[in-house]
C-alpha cells in the first residue's frame, strides 16, 4: 500500500516543495523515516502514532516507511506530523478522497491539535510558484499564508476538523488578508518628550531621511538611549515589497506575532553587548538569521557599543557596506538580507565623563585610549554620522513648551524619501546611503564653492576614500530634505561637521 502527497520545506530564506511518499508493508512493525530527517523530523514517528490514535483513526501494523523527497537536502523541524499522518491515511485506506493540488503543512500534538510551524509565509510563495492551487497550515499561522495571492490558504486547528473537510461532510473557508486586521501597537516613543538635544536630534532626522549609520557619543544620562528609542517614530513609511521581505525573515525565526499577517513598522532591534558574533551575523547547523537580518529595513541599536566583543563588532563590517550577510556551513552557504540603519551610542571613557564640561574625567589617559579603541577605525569609517550628545542645561530640561513631534519631523523624512524614490527608479537604489560608487558623481553633483569646501576638508581631516563618500551622500540628505538639487556649502559643511568627533577622541 502506498501513497503521496505534497509538503514544502525551507531552506534560508526560501521554500521548496517535498513530496511525502508512505509505503506499508508485512513484517514485524517498524516505522522508519527517510529523505535525510533531522532529530525533530525522527520524532514525528511518536507524534502522528498518538495523534491518529486520538482522533479516532487506526494505527497501521507492519512495516513504515516514509520518504521524504528530494532526499539530498536537509528536511528539519516538526511541520511535516501532518502530510505524514495524511499519507499514511490515504495508504491504509482510511481517508479515499484525492490529495492532488494540495500542500499540507504543521506539526501535531499528541492529542490531534495542529500547532504554529515558522516559514509560511515563503512556504505560499513557493506553493504559488509551483502552481499549487491549496494550502492547509495550521490555524494560527494562517494570516501570514493569506497576503499570497492566487493560493487559497486553509487554517487547520484539529486533525478530525481536516478529515471532515476532505471528506466533504465540513467544510473549512479559506482565509483572506482582511479577516486578520493589523494587530494594535503600542505607541512609539515621541521626540516631543526630549528637552534640548537639537544637534542630535537634527543627526537623526538627516539619518531617517538618507538610511544613514549613526553614532551617538556622550556623558551617561544625557539621553543617547533616549534620542535612538525615539528614532523609528521618524522613520519612513515601509513598502509593500519591504513589508514581505521583512515578514520572511521574521517568519522563518517564529518571531512573528501570531495572527499578524505582515510586519508595517520598521523594526527596531537591540541586542545585548553580550551577544556572540554568530548572534549578531546569523548560523546555526542549517544557518538562520541573525539580529543585523532581522532588523533588515529597519534599525539595528548597539547600545554601550565597545563593550560588544570584539569579533562582534568586525562582523558587522562587512554586511554594513555590502547590505547582505552571508552564512557558510557544512551543510550549505545561504545568504539573508541585512539594509539596516545601525544606531550605535557609547561613552567617551570608562567613567563616562571625558570631556564633561562641568564634571572631571577619573580615568587615566591610557584607560580612556584602550576604551576608545576598542571601536576600530574601519568599524568607525562605516558610520556615515558622529554626534556628540553633550549633558542638557538645566534651562532646556525646566522649559515647559513643547518640542517638535515625532510626526512633523516624519513629514520631512517621507518627503525626501520620496524624492529619493523618484530618483533612483529602477535602479535597485531604496535611498542614498545605499548608493553605489558608480552612481556617486552622477547623483551627488555640488557647487564650485561646495566642491572647494570639501577638497580642503579632505586634506585636513585626513579622509579615507570611504569618509569621503559617506560624506557625499550625507550631503545628497541635507540637500533633499530642503529640496535642493543640487550640494551647495551650507550641505557639504554640515555633513563635515558630523565626521569631526572621531578627531577630537580617538586621535588623542
Amino acid at each position: 500500500m502506498f501513497a503521496k502527497l505534497t509538503s514544502l520545506g525551507i531552506y534560508g530564506m526560501d521554500a521548496f516543495e517535498v513530496q511525502v511518499e508512505a509505503d506499508l508493508s508485512g513484517g514485524l512493525p517498524m516505522f522508519d523515516i527517510v529523505g535525510l530527517p533531522d532529530t525533530s523530523v525522527r520524532e514525528s514517528r511518536e507524534r502522528v502514532r498518538s495523534a491518529m490514535k486520538n482522533s479516532g483513526f487506526e494505527f497501521p501494523l507492519g512495516h513504515i516507511t516514509v520518504n521524504l523527497a528530494p532526499a539530498d537536502i536537509r528536511k528539519e523541524g516538526p511541520i511535516y506530523d501532518l502530510p505524514i499522518l495524511l499519507a499514511l491515511l490515504k495508504a491504509t485506506g482510511q481517508l479515499g478522497c484525492e490529495l492532488s493540488g494540495s500542500a499540507f503543512i504543521g506539526e501535531l500534538s499528541l492529542s490531534g491539535d495542529v500547532r504554529p510551524v515558522n516559514g509560511i509565509l515563503s512556504m505560499a510563495i513557493k506553493a504559488r510558484e509551483r502552481g499549487i492551487k491549496r494550502m492547509f497550515v495550521p490555524y494560527l499561522s494562517a494570516a501570514e499564508g493569506s497576503v499570497v495571492d492566487g493560493v487559497e490558504v486553509y487554517p487547520v486547528d484539529r486533525v478530525e476538523k481536516l478529515i471532515r473537510h476532505l471528506s466533504g461532510r465540513e467544510a473549512i473557508n479559506p482565509v483572506s488578508r482582511e479577516d486578520f486586521p493589523p494587530p494594535r501597537l503600542p505607541p512609539l516613543p515621541d521626540f516631543s518628550d526630549v528637552k534640548g538635544q537639537q544637534a542630535a536630534k537634527r543627526a537623526l532626522e538627516i539619518a531617517a531621511a538618507g538610511g544613514h549609520n549613526l553614532l551617538l557619543i556622550g556623558p551617561p544620562g544625557a539621553g543617547k538611549s533616549m534620542l535612538a528609542k525615539r528614532l523609528p517614530s521618524i522613520l519612513p513609511d515601509m513598502t509593500f515589497p519591504e513589508s514581505m521581505e521583512t515578514t520572511k525573515l521574521h517568519s522563518i525565526v517564529g518571531v512573528l506575532q501570531p495572527g499578524q499577517p505582515l510586519i508595517d513598522r520598521r523594526p527596531f532591534r537591540s541586542p545585548h553587548h553580550t551577544i556572540s558574533p554568530a548572534g549578531l551575523s546569523g548560523g546555526g547547523t542549517i544557518p538562520r538569521p541573525g539580529e543585523i537580518s532581522l532588523a533588515h529595513n529597519g534599525v539595528l541599536f548597539l547600545d554601550e557599543l565597545p563593550e560588544f566583543s570584539r569579533a562582534a563588532m568586525e562582523v558587522l563590517r562587512q554586511p554594513l557596506e555590502d547590505g547582505n550577510v552571508t552564512i557558510s556551513r557544512v551543510s550549505g552557504t545561504l545568504t539573508y538580507p541585512c539594509s539596516v540603519m545601525m544606531v550605535a551610542a557609547m561613552n567617551p571613557c570608562p567613567c563616562g565623563f571625558y570631556g564633561h564640561p562641568s564634571r572631571n574625567c577619573t580615568c587615566r589617559k591610557s584607560a580612556v585610549a584602550n576604551y576608545l579603541s576598542r571601536v576600530s577605525g574601519p568599524m568607525l569609517d562605516r558610520l556615515d554620522l558622529h554626534v556628540e550628545v553633550p549633558p542638557a542645561p538645566y534651562e532646556e530640561l525646566s522649559d515647559r513648551s513643547q518640542a517638535e513631534s515625532s510626526a512633523e519631523i516624519r513629514k520631512r523624512v517621507n518627503a525626501a524619501r520620496s524624492l529619493q524614490e523618484k530618483r533612483y527608479f529602477g535602479t535597485g537604489v531604496t535611498c542614498n546611503a545605499r548608493l553605489s560608487s558608480s552612481m556617486l558623481h552622477d547623483i551627488c553633483v555640488t557647487t564650485p564653492a561646495a566642491e572647494r569646501l570639501l577638497s580642503a576638508a579632505f586634506e585636513r581631516l585626513g579622509m579615507s576614500a570611504r569618509a569621503y563618500d559617506r560624506v557625499l551622500k550625507v550631503s545628497r540628505t541635507v540637500a533633499d530634505l530642503e529640496g535642493s538639487e543640487r550640494i551647495d556649502t551650507p550641505h557639504i559643511s554640515q555633513a563635515i561637521q558630523y565626521r569631526s568627533l572621531d578627531r577630537k577622541y580617538w586621535n588623542n
